[in-house]
């Protein structure tokens, strides 16, 4: 802490530094190798896609690209700005959105957003700052595609391993800010990009404290060392003083995301349905959210984000039913001489899933399930638990979208390197709906699918789908300009002052 607060000091002699904590350290700053969330978090400053949601993630607004229109059900054409510059100064053009394209389909890249790819059928340079994307068929997310980071044509034509490149430690990318130093578990800086195409960030610095231990996170947000950091419920009614409300605005809104309890249906003691449905009914979703988020969070009652086409409103939490569960699991071959056991682990990364894990272990011990616990590093738990598989059950969480794309974490086929259907989740019915919804353009019909897997999904008990907490952001008054919308605070950051 000592440590953290002198580096504070030391690089507060900028009169214009954004001071934020991540949680790990980021494993690849490539849009395309970006799956945890503090490199995701750290590259979105430092790279643009051709196209984004705008503030209230209702439509779909050009970034890179300045024009964009559909031919036809499968032609798409993007206008690429003309005035647009990488970091290194070199020209950005149509030569790299077709070289990210290939460079995302090639079998030498591991990436879970190949998937979204699948469906083009070629990519095609017009001209210099035109492209033609061609679709084998309609596809829903054929514009979402495109959110996707461009990479720089120029500096890795002549890569021969993307996946273990210093590119991924040392990025070059079109966005606002550029990567200027990277001390793993230490400080990483951005600065910047004066020639930013959109107009220079008011905001000289960004600089990302590495802090793993979520109380240090808190104890530097209380001390004013950090600029913005997210709180816990608890934290919010118990641990703050009113002169803390004095200095920091706050952003309360439902979260994109929600945590769930994921079973390892690989293993053969979880693919008996009767012992996924115990499991289900033995445990208490409402009693979670009352002792770990007081009124900030609310039951996740499946894997589609609320109030959308998507969320089935008519699927309800399942109810504890203590009796049944015992019941079900003396059919599967369970009892107090033979007892369900199995293992919990998640990450240290979050302040509230280790008492979540806590709280499942006590409620499932009342049918004589045991349960125990391990929680690790989060770099640890995903490339020696998450990755490989090496799990009973994981608790995790996942971002949630408007318009979600169940085939990366519900179809068979990706249940495989890489892929994000981490628990090896296989129903040939759910498969062959998502098939039929790729090609769907009407939003009605595509939302009557959607709500359908809705339901199959949450009766198979793949996952146990725990919660969706509220996003409580605090935001230090001396930031000036920010806008809270829909989508977050984030959306307008390159306005933003600091006194």
């Amino acid at each position: 802490m000592k440590y953290l607060l002198l580096l504070f000091l030391s690089i507060n002699i900028f009169a214009s530094t954004l001071h934020l904590a991540t949680s790990a350290n980021p494993s690849r700053l490539n849009p395309l190798l970006a799956t945890d969330s503090s490199s995701s978090e750290i590259a979105g400053f430092l790279f643009n896609g051709l196209v984004k949601f705008d503030k209230d993630s209702s439509t779909i607004i050009g970034d890179l690209a300045k024009e964009f229109y559909f031919e036809n059900d499968t032609i798409l054409i993007f206008k690429l700005h003309e005035n647009v510059l990488w970091h290194d100064g070199e020209k950005f053009s149509a030569k790299d959105v077709l070289f990210t394209y290939k460079t995302l389909i090639s079998p030498k890249v591991v990436s879970p957003y190949s998937a979204d790819f699948r469906f083009i059928k070629n990519v095609e340079i017009v001209d210099e700052f035109t492209i033609k994307v061609i679709y084998k068929q309609p596809y829903f997310k054929a514009l979402e595609t495109w959110m996707m980071g461009i990479l720089p044509e120029h500096v890795l034509k002549d890569e021969k391993n993307l996946m273990n490149s210093k590119f991924n430690v040392e990025p070059i990318g079109t966005g606002a800010y550029k990567l200027h130093q990277l001390e793993h578990s230490k400080n990483i800086i951005l600065v910047a990009f004066d020639d930013y195409f959109k107009g220079r960030a008011k905001i000289d610095r960004i600089s990302f404290h590495v802090i793993a231990d979520p109380m240090t996170r808190f104890l530097m947000l209380k001390s004013a060392a950090l600029d913005i950091g997210a709180i816990e419920p608890m934290q919010f009614e118990r641990q703050l003083n009113p002169d803390f409300f004095d200095k920091f605005n706050i952003y309360e809104e439902i979260s994109h995301s929600y945590t769930y309890l994921g079973f390892n249906l690989r293993r053969e003691k979880f693919q008996n349905p009767k012992v996924r449905e115990a499991l289900s009914l033995a445990i208490d979703r409402q009693e979670i959210v009352n002792i770990l988020f007081f009124k900030h969070a609310k039951v996740c009652t499946g894997p589609f984000l609320p109030k959308t086409k998507a969320f089935n409103p008519d699927v309800k939490a399942p109810v504890q039913d203590m009796q049944k569960a015992k019941k079900l699991l003396k059919e599967a071959g369970y009892d107090d001489k033979n007892p369900f056991k199995f293992e919990i682990v998640t990450s240290n990364a979050s302040a509230i899933r280790p008492y979540a894990a806590q709280i499942l272990q006590h409620q499932l011990k009342k049918v004589g399930v045991i349960v125990t616990l391990r929680v690790m590093e989060w770099q640890a738990f995903l490339n020696m638990v998450v990755f490989p598989n090496k799990f009973d059950s994981v608790l995790l969480g996942w971002g949630l979208s408007s318009t979600p794309d169940p085939y990366l974490f519900w179809h068979s086929e990706n249940d495989k390197q890489g892929g994000f259907n981490l628990i090896g989740y296989k129903n040939a019915k759910i498969d062959k709906m998502i098939e039929e919804s790729q090609s769907v353009i009407d939003r009605e019909k595509l939302g009557k699918l959607w709500r359908e897997m809705f339901k199959i999904i949450v009766e198979d008990n793949p996952y146990l789908f725990l919660y969706i907490p509220n996003s409580i952001t605090t935001v230090n008054k001396n930031i000036k300009n920010v806008e809270p919308s829909l989508s977050g605070i984030w959306h307008n950051y390159i306005k933003w002052k600091k006194n």
